[in-house]
């Protein structure tokens, strides 16, 4: 039986917009098609980890509307125990503006809402006595919420799984209770205080080895169509992923982490997880939407035994 898996984070409801070109500042363009679909960070890896056979557990806040509810009942479709998203009185549930070109590239506004809401005190309820597991946290909630739930799930021997995204910095003391992070390119440079955007494969070694010099235990570089970069301390490696036709690159990140939180409670160690986060996350970027997108644990077995 694999370990529990408790996802803290956000609930949002992506507005979809379909473009030709991504708009430049000041400028408008014209879209060819829009979607309302559920997504949210915290809720796209509470799916993804669910779809793909884990035992998982969201906690959050929506607000009293109807979004609210679209976004819980999406979630417990897909098989998450849902007990722990919590309805907030006056406040509306949050919201992505998702602009999305021909090409899968992105751009994304966020507007928190109920989930700038989440409170330490939701998620010590929320985990109880809970011992061993694991937890996975983004940054699209407060900043004091991810504090405390890092502190509370070192507390009870817990897995803890870090995104950093949206990028911002983080303190050394938080960093130190990670069991691994999993930033993308431009969040680990916004890490490191750092310039840039993307990083070659030359460059991923210092990195990544930068990024654990801060405290994790091992870093993940996640390097889009270049794969992943493993660094836990026994010497780095690289994990190239399968090049598929992307057309929609939301929540791929959101995917891949949902995917390696299933397979290292199934007890794999984190080099025999990569490849099947890997490879459920390029399968999410050849359709639109955030969970939508999102692969059956069938479908990411069949293309990893191709």
């Amino acid at each position: 039986m694999s370990a529990a898996i408790t996802v803290v984070g956000s609930l949002n409801m992506d507005f979809v917009v379909q473009v030709e070109t991504l708009p430049r500042p000041g400028e408008t363009v014209l879209g060819s098609g829009f979607a309302t679909v559920p997504g949210g960070k915290g809720a796209n890896q509470a799916c993804a980890a669910s779809k793909l056979g884990g035992n998982v557990r969201m906690v959050g806040r929506v607000g009293e509307d109807v979004l609210g509810r679209e976004l819980r009942e999406s979630l417990a479709a897909a098989g998450v125990d849902t007990t722990a998203v919590l309805a907030t009185e006056g406040t509306p549930s949050g919201v992505a503006l998702i602009c999305v070109e021909t090409g899968g590239q992105n751009q994304i506004v966020v507007a928190s809402g109920a989930n700038a809401l989440l409170t330490p005190g939701d998620v010590a309820h929320a985990l109880g006595g809970a011992i061993g597991g694991l937890l996975l946290l983004q940054l699209e909630s407060p900043p004091e919420t991810i504090e405390r739930a890092v502190a509370l799930g070192r507390e009870r021997g817990m897995t803890l799984l870090l995104d950093p995204a949206p990028a911002r910095q983080l303190s050394l003391p938080l960093l130190a209770g990670v069991s691994c992070l999993t930033p993308n390119e431009s969040e680990a440079m916004t890490l490191l205080e750092r310039r840039g955007g993307a990083i070659s494969l030359a460059e991923a070694p210092e990195v990544a080895r930068a990024l654990r010099a801060r405290g994790p235990r091992a870093v993940i570089l996640k390097l889009g169509e270049n794969g992943a970069f493993l660094d836990d301390g026994t010497g780095g490696r690289h994990f190239p992923t399968r090049k598929l036709d992307p057309v929609d690159t939301t929540a791929a990140g959101d995917t891949f982490n949902g995917a390696l939180a299933v397979a290292l409670a199934e007890g794999r160690s984190l080099p025999e997880a990569i490849p099947f986060a890997n490879a459920a996350g390029a399968l999410s970027i050849t359709r639109r939407g955030a969970q939508s997108s999102i692969p059956t644990r069938a479908e990411v077995d069949a293309l990893l035994g191709r």
